[in-house]
């Protein structure tokens, strides 16, 4: 019995590497629409680009005032709400003004005055939120869906696929993964879970049957040395600090975007990350700072 490989669409999408892996004679037509769908949500929610919602909303945020925003993006402030209060704050979608205090230009780790000021300016409980309408009652907030908007769009661009009669494929953005139907040769999907020391390499590989998503948050990547000690870039909004404890964490669950919430709410819970997933019934592998690697029993995900 033979079998259609899969056939690589790479193309770049949110500042990172991506690709489409699909199978079929249609697979270039499909692939095209996915990535059209990708760069759809990436122009509305990108924070650099002056005509994006997020910009709209960011201009509103930043004088102080209300906006009433689109169904798609109500969508995802329900859900950056939700996710706020399933991590006792630590989710916030309104940290951005951190990086005022948190960036390539620093010499050394913030001073405390600046800092209270920036957290002053943070916390999604000081934005009110009734659908349609956003108010901002302190100047100068920002809100970023970065956290959000990679793995939706993910998820989108599946569900593009399979709507024009996809059988089986992987979306890839910058390592989160939205996957589809079956490999070609019936096997489980294969999934590498990269070496915070050497992020090229695989430290362990996930087998995930069927239709999934897979995420993974860390700090190996994006990450500040200062006074001889390394700081990454994923804070705690209640103390505008970076987190420690865990190098990173991969999620397996039904969606990109469930599987890339619950990866990014465990390394913001630091050492407690690992046993707040476990309460959640979560397939994961989290690798700590040392490389030992922890989570679910190394196997197939189902």
């Amino acid at each position: 019995m033979s079998f259609e490989a899969l056939r690589s669409f790479p193309f770049s999408a949110m500042g990172c590497p991506a690709e489409m892996m699909l199978c079929g004679q249609d697979a270039p037509d499909v692939a095209e629409n996915a990535i059209t769908e990708v760069r759809r949500i990436e122009r509305a929610y990108s924070r650099y680009l002056p005509d994006s919602v997020t910009s709209a909303i960011n201009k509103t945020a930043v004088a102080g005032g209300a906006i009433d925003v689109d169904e798609e993006t109500s969508i995802l402030i329900d859900a950056a709400y939700e996710l706020y209060r399933l991590s006792d704050g630590l989710f916030d979608i309104s940290s951005g003004p951190l990086r005022a205090v948190w960036n390539d230009d620093m010499a050394a780790p913030p001073q405390t005055g600046p800092l209270i000021e920036v957290m002053a300016r943070t916390g999604l409980d000081k934005v009110e939120w009734k659908r349609p309408r956003l108010t901002f009652h302190r100047k100068g907030m920002e809100l970023d869906f970065g956290g959000l908007a990679k793995e939706y769009a993910a998820d989108r661009a599946a569900g593009t696929c399979r709507t024009l009669g996809s059988a089986r494929g992987i979306v890839d953005l910058g390592g989160d993964l939205a996957l589809f139907g079956q490999t070609p040769d019936r096997s489980p999907w294969r999934v590498g879970i990269a070496d915070p020391d050497e992020p090229s390499r695989a430290i362990a590989t996930l087998f995930v049957e069927g239709n999934a998503g897979v995420a993974t948050s860390g700090i190996y990547r994006r990450f500040w040395k200062l006074g001889g000690k390394r700081y990454g870039h994923i804070f705690d909004p209640r103390t505008g600090w970076p987190v420690e404890g865990l190098a990173s964490v991969t999620v397996v669950a039904e969606t990109c975007a469930q599987a890339g919430a619950l990866s990014t709410i465990a390394m913001l819970m630091g050492g407690a990350g690992a046993s707040w997933l476990a309460k959640q019934d979560a397939f994961h592998i989290h690798v700590d700072q040392s490389r030992r690697l922890g989570g679910s029993p190394l196997g197939a995900a189902a």
